[in-house]
C-alpha cells in the first residue's frame, strides 16, 4: 500500500471509533443520567525525509484518535412519581457499592429490595453519607426524601443519602452506560439539591447525534471508495507492467 492508502485508512479507523461512540450515545438517549461521549481527533504530521524535496511537497497528515471524553452537562428533569426516583439538581454523583468497589452514577432510579436494601437497577446498594449501604426497616412503609438528602419514613429519619463531587469530572472512567470509577479522591457535598419522584434524563441531543452519525457513515463510505479505487489503480498498473515485460 502507498501513503495515500495509509492516510485514508487512518481516517477510516478514526471514523469507525467515532461512529461507535455516536451509536452508543443514541442507544442511551433514554437512559436516566447518561452522559454523552465524544471523540477527540488530532492530525499527526509525518515529517519529510532529509534531502531535496519536490516543489510544493508537504508533510503527510494522518488522522489520530486522541481520546474519548464525556459531556457532563445536565439532562432535563422528568417527573415520575416513584418515591425512590431521585434527581440531582446541579453537580454531584450518587455512590453505589459494586463487586469491584464504590462507583459513581447520575442515574437516580432506585428500588427497594425484599430485605429493605435500596439499590439501583443492577442491585448495587445506594450509599449514605458515611459510605454505608442504605437499608430500610420492615416497618418503614412511606419514604420521604428532602432536598438535602435526608431520607425519612413514618418512623423518623432512616438515612442521609450521600452525594459526592470530584475535582475534575474528566478524571472519571466510564464503566458501562451508567457507572463511573473515580481515579482521584471524592468529597462529600454539604449542600445538595435533590428532587424526589423525579429523574435526570440523558443529555444526548438525539437529532444532532443522528445527523452526525449519518454524516460520518457517508464520509466513511467515500473514504472506503477511495481506498478501493486506489487499490484498483495500483493493480491495473502492475498488470500493465507485467504485460509489458512478458
Amino acid at each position: 500500500m502507498d501513503n495515500t492508502t495509509y492516510i485514508a485508512l487512518s481516517r477510516m479507523d478514526a471514523e469507525q471509533r467515532a461512529m461507535s461512540v455516536l451509536a452508543n450515545n443514541i442507544a442511551n438517549g433514554s437512559t436516566a443520567g447518561f452522559k454523552s461521549g465524544h471523540v477527540q481527533f488530532a492530525d499527526y504530521l509525518s515529517r519529510l525525509k532529509d534531502g531535496p524535496h519536490a516543489p510544493g511537497e508537504n508533510p503527510e497528515v494522518y488522522v489520530q484518535d486522541r481520546a474519548t471524553y464525556r459531556d457532563f452537562t445536565q439532562g432535563a428533569l422528568t417527573q415520575t412519581g416513584n418515591p425512590l426516583d431521585i434527581a440531582i439538581t446541579g453537580e454531584g454523583f450518587f455512590s453505589v457499592m459494586t463487586a469491584q468497589g464504590v462507583r459513581l452514577t447520575s442515574n437516580g432510579r432506585f428500588q427497594r429490595l425484599s430485605d429493605g436494601s435500596v439499590t439501583d437497577a443492577a442491585g448495587y446498594a445506594l450509599l449514605d453519607r458515611t459510605g454505608q449501604p442504605i437499608v430500610l426497616r420492615p416497618q418503614d412503609r412511606t419514604v420521604s426524601i428532602a432536598s438535602d438528602g435526608t431520607l425519612s419514613t413514618e418512623n423518623g429519619v432512616a438515612a442521609e443519602i450521600g452525594l459526592v463531587r470530584v475535582a475534575n469530572n474528566h478524571d472519571l472512567h466510564g464503566e458501562g452506560s451508567e457507572l463511573f470509577r473515580a481515579s482521584t479522591p471524592t468529597t462529600q457535598m454539604d449542600v445538595k439539591e435533590l428532587r424526589q419522584g423525579m429523574l435526570k434524563g440523558s443529555n444526548v441531543n438525539m437529532m444532532s447525534e443522528t445527523t452526525n452519525l449519518v454524516e460520518l457513515q457517508r464520509d466513511f463510505q467515500i473514504t472506503a471508495n477511495l481506498v478501493e479505487s486506489e487499490s484498483t489503480r495500483r493493480q491495473n498498473a502492475i498488470d500493465k507492467l507485467t504485460q509489458t515485460q512478458s
